[in-house]
């Protein structure tokens, strides 16, 4: 350690999670096997570090001390992953994927709940809610596209009028693949879509609307300002009358059905089957960029979409969101790979850490066990009835009972956040939260140690909650020396 090094704590007895495998000891060595809120500014950087990956990765790097060797084209380098990677496939059994049955019983069990919370009606443009609740997909634009949920059980959209036809093909579908369906509200150009929105809630009894929390303010505004100006709409106008979705948001989507549970499983089973067998293709002197392009390859071949991975060695895993870098992989050194992508429209999102050549040190060693422990911890936590935040503490105790600084002095983020259609969704493990857990809810569980300059250690695997506690999509990751599971 040099003396500009942050000092390592000493460590205390280990800490022996109920329901977790025996800590180990030490890393057994084994063959390498195979702007808005923060979660969109997160997965903004992501994307940025998975476009560095793929765009970085053309120029061919060997063992040291090999000859030099021509850079090869994008479309060449890419053939070879392809090529090196051609044994890679999704072999598991068909799953059903979500159909309009399934939707419009998402549409009862709103209208319900907005009933029980004396709501009359959700708002939402398009987005993630919006597919959930009748999928369809429509692009942002100036122009309000939105579709209304009534509390009686209705729906009504309300579209730009030279769209309607467009709009219709997705709206009323087709004999094999029928649509959501409602009625349709158009406006014209020279009107804005604000009063007649507010003439269609008015015409349905709406008095207390729920705004999506994806929903533009903006928008939210101008439909306020609307029921304002209108003489006879004067209860949308009352203070209280408009409110936040939020609450509804995260009993309606936070809870999965069967179906979405069986595709995030895939989801993430697969993208640890990926990193399992990228392993095996690593090389001594390989950098960041390279791993990542081999994830998006992997990814590529197991029917993913939307790829995206941060893949960080040595230092550079100190920060949790940090760059890839030019630091070559090399022997004792860490290599930290946070990745996902979305499998039928559901999300993955994993994160081992590893040194795949040489020896870890002993540091290391401890602060891998310390955070597989942690994880542990807090999955321990888990169970209906328990508040979020609750768990997020479980796995900050278990790292300070390890004689680490406690709070966020080296686990400096939240433990995990919800999962599904989105990659961030509610609920969310941290310290503030107040949601307590459900039987369904599924969220990332993902404690690390980071020590500026030198290295750091994330873990993060994807749970469901179960009637009784807690279970994991695929395994958990065995040791420091692979990223595969037992």
């Amino acid at each position: 350690m040099q003396p500009s090094d942050p000092p390592i704590p000493p460590a205390p007895a280990p800490l022996r999670p109920e329901r977790a495998p025996p800590p180990v000891s030490g890393a057994t060595p084994a063959e390498p096997l195979p702007g808005a809120d923060p979660a969109l500014r997160r997965r903004a950087l992501l994307g940025a570090a998975s476009a560095l990956a793929l765009g970085a990765c053309a120029a061919q790097r060997g063992r040291p001390g090999a000859p030099a060797v021509a850079p090869a084209s994008g479309a060449e380098a890419g053939a070879r992953r392809a090529e090196r990677l051609a044994d890679l496939r999704d072999d598991g059994p068909a799953l059903p994927g979500i159909d309009a049955q399934d939707r419009s019983a998402r549409r009862a069990r709103l209208a319900r709940a907005l009933a029980e919370r004396g709501l009359d009606a959700y708002l939402c443009e398009p987005g993630p809610t919006m597919t959930y609740l009748a999928g369809v997909s429509w692009g942002r634009s100036e122009r309000l596209f939105a579709l209304v949920v009534t509390a009686d059980g209705g729906a009504f959209w309300i579209v730009p009028a030279f769209e309607e036809t467009k709009a219709r093909h997705g709206i009323d579908g087709t004999a094999a693949a029928p649509g959501p369906g409602g009625d349709v509200v158009t406006w014209r150009e020279d009107e804005y879509a604000f009063r007649p929105l507010c003439d269609a809630l008015r015409a349905r009894g709406v008095k207390r609307l729920a705004i999506d929390p994806g929903f533009r303010f903006g928008f939210v505004d101008r439909i306020a300002q609307a029921a304002r100006a209108d003489a006879g709409f004067g209860a949308l106008a009352e203070h209280g009358a408009i409110v936040s979705g939020a609450d509804v948001l995260v009993r309606l989507r936070g809870c999965k059905e069967p179906k979405e549970l069986a595709l995030l499983r895939r989801a993430n089973e697969l993208t640890k089957r990926a990193l399992e067998r990228i392993a095996h293709e690593l090389r001594p002197g390989q950098r960041g960029a390279d791993v990542g392009a081999l994830v998006a390859t992997a990814h590529e071949r197991l029917g993913f979409s939307g790829s995206w991975c941060l893949p960080l060695v040595g230092a550079a895993a100190a920060l949790p969101h940090g760059d890839a870098g030019a630091t070559p992989l090399a022997d004792g050194e860490v290599l930290l790979v946070d990745c996902g992508g979305a499998w039928r429209g559901y999300q993955s999102d994993v994160t081992r850490t590893w040194v795949p050549f040489g020896a870890p040190s002993a540091d290391v060693e401890r602060a891998w066990r310390d955070v597989r422990d942690a994880q542990r911890a807090a999955f321990d936590a888990i169970r209906p009835g328990v508040p979020c935040r609750a768990v997020d503490a479980a796995a900050r105790a278990a790292i300070a009972a390890r004689g680490w600084p406690g709070g966020f002095g080296v686990f400096t983020h939240r433990l995990g956040h919800g999962i599904g259609l989105e990659g961030h969704e509610d609920p969310y493990f941290d310290g503030g939260s107040q949601v307590e857990l459900e039987s369904g809810m599924t969220l990332s569980n993902e404690p690390g140690i980071y020590l500026p300059g030198r290295f750091g250690v994330r873990i993060e695997d994807v749970i469901v909650v179960t009637r009784d506690g807690a279970d994991v999509f695929g395994a958990w990751q065995s040791g420091l020396r692979s990223p595969a599971g037992a």
